[in-house]
């Protein structure tokens, strides 16, 4: 009989033993201080083992969820320390410690509202309690700066955001909605690595955000990365099907894309009319999309100069050094089309500005002819003075020659008033100087390759003497003058050696 009255105790081997409430309890408690002695150590990890035996053993004792709530707070695991915390009150709504700990976890995950409630619950409790009276201030801060980042979203003013999101994230710390925000606003800025950074940090976190994912995306975009930023968009949209931003994105992307390869491909074609127009279409697409719309005005300005439309291609070229300063071959284009032009300054600055960028021979070689131009262009041009063409040979400059010489010689205008005799006597003297340098062969090789002419002893100063020049090239013995011919009628004149 006695061995029938302690059935209760002989058990199979492979069976647990009971223990009796008093007794899980005490074990309960014994796995909580071991639980807390690794808290004090810092040793989270198991002390969360630890708590988790206790709830194991008692999953009626708020305090236990409470502490286990605190650990997976101090591992970052928030929206777990959430429902321990809310577990913990629904056990004991008098729990101080579980209130206070559920409303920092909706706070720091971002909810400002439910944790005010907690907070508030707090002080109903302890009017008193410091900690719930400051966490509410942070909960109300909270909310200040959504608003104001919703209304700096609205007017993109994106720095006010990101200004924003950053001072909200100070309580929020683990609120992905925030980070995304703050993450967009600053691709929206161009500040493309700082963003890329803040989404890869969420989706190591959580692989399938599809906001986090649109937002790598962004970034790729912007970076003129289009085929990867596709993958992503289309990638967002799989994992948030009615995610409207990454819908619009992914199309933007693709027209953006395809009407590029379609300007391309007329470009190459040698169709520069119907690229300029395709260039055109393509940049209505998407205004922000800066470093894409800086290489199609540039490729607008490449077949705008191919087309002979200078003065545009030039525009076009500085409208995309406008939106990407670094952008070297919109510098290259746009100093090419100053050279073609004679706007040898220009030029000249923009190869400095490639040179000090990218230090190669090829730049260095176009920095130095382009300074030579512009060395030369500060000469007289003798070609113009001589209205020849600088291809113009030896027989065209004598015609040239001979034609101003006739047209600006002083004996001409003897009879002009003083002001004109000044300017035709200054005229007749450039041609002659024209005259000198460009019939001789030396001179004007020099010329041509921006040469100092004073180094060939060729006096260009006040004292040199046109009519000299004049009579050599007229073959006349002595003096000359021009007189009025009676058969010629008014106007015209011939001229006579003495």
């Amino acid at each position: 009989m006695a061995t029938e009255d302690c059935d209760d105790l002989i058990m199979d081997p492979d069976m647990e033993i009971l223990l009796s409430d008093e007794e899980m309890e005490r074990e309960a408690e014994g796995f909580k201080e071991q639980g807390n002695a690794y808290y004090v150590k810092k040793n989270y990890s198991e002390a969360f083992n630890y708590y988790t035996k206790a709830i194991d053993m008692c999953p009626k004792n708020a305090s236990y969820y409470g502490n286990r709530a605190a650990t997976l707070m101090m591992l970052y695991r928030y929206r777990e320390a959430l429902e321990d915390s809310q577990q913990a009150v629904r056990l004991d709504d008098t729990f101080v410690k579980g209130h206070l700990r559920e409303g920092k976890c909706h706070q720091t995950l971002g909810n400002a509202m439910a944790a005010s409630r907690c907070f508030q619950r707090v002080l109903e409790m302890e009017p008193d309690n410091s900690q719930a009276q400051q966490e509410v201030k942070n909960a109300e801060s909270i909310l200040e700066f959504e608003k104001m980042a919703e209304i700096g979203f609205e007017k993109r003013d994106f720095r006010m955001v990101v200004f924003c999101m950053d001072r909200a994230l100070e309580s929020a710390s683990a609120c992905h909605r925030f980070k995304v925000l703050k993450a967009e606003c600053l691709a929206l800025l161009g500040r493309y690595p700082e963003a890329q950074t803040v989404a890869s940090d969420i989706l190591r976190m959580d692989c399938t955000n599809g906001d986090a994912l649109y937002v790598r995306g962004l970034c790729l975009y912007y970076e003129d990365c289009i085929d990867k930023a596709v993958q992503f968009f289309v990638q967002a949209l799989r994992m948030t099907p009615d995610h409207e931003k990454a819908r619009l994105a992914c199309r933007n992307a693709k027209a953006l894309r395809a009407k590029k390869e379609e300007g391309n491909k007329a470009f190459k074609e040698g169709n520069y009319d119907l690229a300029y127009d395709l260039y055109t279409e393509a940049l209505t697409i998407d205004p922000n999309n800066i470093k894409t719309n800086a290489k199609l005005f540039c490729n607008r300005g490449t077949v705008g100069s191919k087309l002979k439309k200078l003065d545009q291609a030039i525009e076009d070229c500085t409208k995309a050094i406008k939106l990407d300063e670094t952008y070297i071959k919109a510098y290259l284009r746009r100093a090419q089309c100053y050279m073609d032009t004679e706007q040898y300054e220009e030029a000249v600055r923009d190869y400095e500005k490639v040179y000090q960028t990218e230090k190669t021979k090829e730049h260095k070689h176009l920095l130095k002819n382009a300074q030579l131009e512009l060395k030369k262009s500060k000469r007289k041009d003798y070609y113009k003075v001589l209205g020849v063409d600088k291809h113009a040979t030896e027989d065209e400059i004598k015609k040239a020659y001979r034609k101003r010489a006739l047209m600006h010689h002083p004996d001409r205008h003897s009879g002009a008033s003083t002001e004109v005799q000044k300017e035709e006597e200054k005229k007749f003297k450039e041609v002659g100087e024209a005259f000198t340098v460009l019939s001789d062969p030396k001179k004007k090789s020099r010329y041509d390759s921006g040469q100092d002419l004073e180094e060939e002893g060729v006096n260009m100063g006040a004292d040199f003497d046109a009519n000299n020049i004049f009579k050599a090239f007229f073959g006349g013995p002595g003096g000359f003058s021009f007189e009025g011919n009676p058969s010629s009628g008014p106007g015209n004149f011939f001229f006579q050696f003495g």
